[in-house]
């Protein structure tokens, strides 16, 4: 079903002219209906979030397969840069854990709060520019932080729709990467995991960047379903 269609069995008949013509100038089918569908759940979605994409489900996935074959029980987990809350919510639905979820934007933490309420889950929601407002320590942290280089072609329903601030990041995409890095210890337990979403083409400098501020820990890349580089997870002490 293509989005003209999906808009057409949706769209409540009294909106469905004006919501033709969003659709026609550009916008996302997901903004038009204000919902979209993550790991099975329903999410509200406006233009102060990323619209949650499969990709990310996968990075949900393995994160959650990673931590049932661990012995952490009960984890605490910190989500940086929650957008729609969607990786927050996904993990509390899923596994038995505690999940503080934070963002820079206090118009995406509206959202996140409104989801967590439409899937009826207790959230710890921080408005911090990643560790400014943290006080704990964490089992796992999990981010899809803005990754893409400002020098990257971005397609134009998505650079004219999404939030920049939560798309772009400085030096060649990583810059949000090594501050995540860089900050991390203060903020991990001894046992913990470390898991993200990348960009398909930042391997090779991600790489670098653990190897300096995780010289002792162990570290895997896995691909996405289209076999590009996706997913970097860190484990400390991890078993």
């Amino acid at each position: 079903m293509n989005n003209y269609e999906y808009l057409k069995k949706y769209s409540p008949k009294s909106k469905l002219q004006e919501n033709l013509k969003r659709l026609a100038a550009g916008e996302p089918v997901q903004y038009i209906l204000g919902t979209t569908n993550f790991y099975g759940y329903d999410f509200y979605v406006n233009n102060s979030v990323l619209i949650p994409r499969f990709e990310t489900e996968g990075l949900v996935e393995k994160t959650i397969n990673y931590l049932k074959e661990s012995n952490l029980k009960n984890p605490n987990i910190l989500d940086i840069g929650t957008g729609s809350g969607c990786i927050a919510i996904t993990l509390k639905k899923e596994l038995e854990c505690n999940v503080t979820a934070i963002d820079i934007s206090k118009e995406a933490l509206e959202v996140a709060k409104k989801n967590a309420k439409l899937n009826n889950v207790q959230i710890n929601f921080i408005n911090s520019d990643l560790f400014t407002n943290v006080t704990e320590k964490f089992a796992v942290i999990i981010s899809n932080p803005p990754y893409v280089a400002y020098e990257d072609e971005v397609e134009d329903i998505v650079k004219d729709n999404e939030p920049a601030i939560a798309l772009y990041a400085d030096n060649h995409g990583i810059a949000i990467y090594e501050r995540i890095f860089k900050e991390a210890k203060n903020y991990l337990k001894p046992q913990s995991l470390i898991a993200l979403e990348i960009g398909a083409y930042q391997k090779k400098a991600l790489t670098e960047l653990v190897c300096k501020y995780f010289p002792n820990s162990k570290y895997i890349f896995h691909t996405d379903l289209a076999n590009k580089d996706r997913y970097l997870f860190i484990f400390n002490n991890f078993v």
